[in-house]
């Protein structure tokens, strides 16, 4: 199977989650501006989590770009990463509505972890069905951020428990390395095709 109902699907969900997402943020009632002081741990967590799901997004699209066709193991790895995403609204929402109390806190951080385990289990599926020499491969190189995210995750979530602001700051700062461009994918689409 091409990748390009993969993809399409993928996008739609991704869309959907993000419209869940922002319906979670309620327009308050009184027009002055103290009215949005109870909102912005829920403005917050949406911001973070609208980030992520961007990052989700990008590097998904790229991996799909330098793969030529997909298996079944894929499709069922993609749906996997697909689910733990679209728990995204509901821990956003759990944890900006409890203002970043402990387990909210705990909870969110799983589903970052999960998520991440789930992309690291599609795109190796990926690299085994293209081969250990194909542009995935070569692109992804030793994927240094893609081993250090989700011991940072597991750090956060055990921090979350005594002082969940800290893992706060620990899931913003995996959420800003991954802000940083990485030009492995762009480089690997531009090189000539070893496949």
């Amino acid at each position: 199977m091409k990748t390009n109902r993969l993809e399409a699907f993928s996008d739609g969900v991704f869309a959907i989650i993000i419209t869940i997402m922002v319906l979670e943020l309620k327009v308050p009632h009184d027009p002055g501006i103290n009215a949005l002081r109870p909102l912005l741990p829920i403005f917050l967590t949406y911001l973070l989590s609208f980030i992520y799901l961007g990052i989700y997004w990008n590097n998904h699209h790229h991996l799909l770009q330098v793969c030529r066709r997909v298996s079944g193991g894929i499709m069922w790895a993609n749906l996997h990463l697909l689910f733990w995403l679209s728990l995204f609204p509901f821990v956003t929402g759990w944890m900006g509505q409890n203002h970043f109390q402990s387990i909210p806190v705990v909870l969110y951080g799983a589903v970052l972890l999960m998520a991440a385990l789930a992309f690291y289990i599609l795109q190796t599926l990926i690299i085994r069905l293209h081969g250990c020499d194909s542009k995935l491969a070569e692109a992804i190189g030793s994927d240094l951020k893609g081993k250090l995210s989700p011991v940072l995750y597991a750090i956060g979530i055990g921090v979350s428990f005594f002082k969940p602001a800290i893992a706060g700051c620990i899931y913003i700062g995996v959420a800003l390395m991954w802000l940083v461009p990485d030009r492995r994918m762009e480089k690997a689409l531009e090189s000539p095709s070893r496949e």
